[in-house]
């Protein structure tokens, strides 16, 4: 009895320490694949649009109009000083261009980013907002903000699109 007792510890024992080496060698392993991560630097490719100019970005303010990252498009806001029907539609308009620039429609707009001075005028003004996106809305935020980055603007709106099943 006590040589059976006896062997079964030197077999628990032996199963414990392979246990441990081989766990050891999974830390090791984990550690160079992690190490190999850290040092590979992120790239992100990025497809940009500004305005059929020419240039894919404006680098006096330091931005691009259109930047597509995979099947997502982010536009950046397009503003207006005319807070009337005819300027929110203008800036419908003009975000319209954007969209097709990567073939996209109002249907790919999935998150709103609405900046204005005047949060009582759009709210009045909102018919002109709903016929751009055809009673398919998106996700969406009002900001009114005291100033945007043009002084004379009165309303700023940025798009973020996704291009599931646009053929590229």
């Amino acid at each position: 009895m006590m040589k059976q007792t006896y062997k079964q510890l030197i077999n628990y024992a032996l199963l414990l320490f392979m246990l441990a080496i081989s766990s050891c060698k999974n830390s090791e392993r984990e550690n160079i694949a992690l190490g190999k991560r850290e040092k590979k630097p992120l790239t992100i490719a990025k497809e940009k649009w500004h305005w059929n100019s020419g240039k894919d970005q404006d680098t006096m303010a330091g931005y691009a109009q259109v930047v597509k990252s995979g099947k997502v498009i982010y536009i950046s806001g397009v503003p207006t000083n005319d807070l009337s029907p005819k300027g929110i539609s203008g800036v419908y308009e003009r975000l319209n261009q954007c969209l097709k620039a990567f073939g996209a429609t109002s249907k790919n707009v999935v998150k709103e980013t609405l900046y204005t001075t005047d949060i009582e005028a759009m709210k009045k003004y909102n018919g002109a907002r709903k016929a751009f996106y055809k009673d398919d809305f998106p996700a969406a935020s009002w900001v009114q903000v005291s100033r945007l980055y043009e002084p004379d603007a009165t309303l700023e709106i940025e798009l973020i699109a996704h291009l599931e099943g646009v053929e590229e």
